[in-house]
């Protein structure tokens, strides 16, 4: 019998990015996003830096030395071959959270070791949360299933507790109030920062 996955699967959120790529133009490169101070472009260099790292994190493959540590970067020009790579890396990011030996003991990325088991949370984080920004600032529905969105409420709920208040800066923007009743996915777009109904 296979050996189950102790944490949440990436595919679908990994999948719906994968979409969302077809409808980039070149035009959408240079336009705001929810992320204050990063533009389509820079989301896209983002993309490719998370993707990579959070393999990397699953493989426990130690991360470079000149790795980049927290956020996104503003000011780092778009890798022109994105189109190709961030399919390539999302499909191989999923797959490497498959492995039921990536939640076991301890995961680096972006200069942060925690357990492997909060690490995977992490990374789906990242890609429904940046997900919604990227539909968002290019014009186009996200859907988030409804596996993700609840992970992804569980995450953001920690993350606005008040004993986090301190590790919050820099990770997400102060809370956006939403209706109690809101679906998950919306709660959690308001706790990490974002407003649900932001437009470009």
């Amino acid at each position: 019998m296979p050996e189950t996955q102790p944490g949440p699967d990436l595919t679908a959120a990994a999948t719906e990015v994968t979409r969302l790529l077809d409808g980039v133009r070149e035009g959408h490169l240079a336009a705001p996003t929810p992320c204050a101070g990063l533009t389509v472009g820079a989301l896209l260099e983002h993309f490719l830096g998370l993707t990579q790292a959070f393999t990397d994190a699953a493989r426990k493959v130690p991360p470079p030395p000149d790795a980049p540590r927290g956020g996104a970067p503003t000011d780092v020009a778009l890798n022109p071959e994105w189109r190709a790579l961030l399919p390539q890396q999302l499909g191989e990011l999923a797959q490497a959270w498959r492995d039921p030996a990536a939640w076991a003991g301890e995961a680096t990325a972006g200069g942060v070791t925690m357990p492997a088991e909060v690490m995977g949370v992490v990374a789906l984080d990242e890609l429904v949360l940046h997900g919604w920004d990227l539909a968002r600032a290019t014009g186009q529905d996200f859907a988030c299933d409804e596996a993700s969105a609840g992970a992804v409420l569980g995450f953001t709920q920690l993350a606005a507790a008040p004993e986090f208040a301190d590790s919050r800066d820099g990770l997400f923007g102060p809370v956006v109030e939403v209706p109690a009743d809101a679906p998950p996915f919306v709660r959690a777009l308001g706790l990490s920062g974002r407003d649900p109904a932001w437009t470009p």
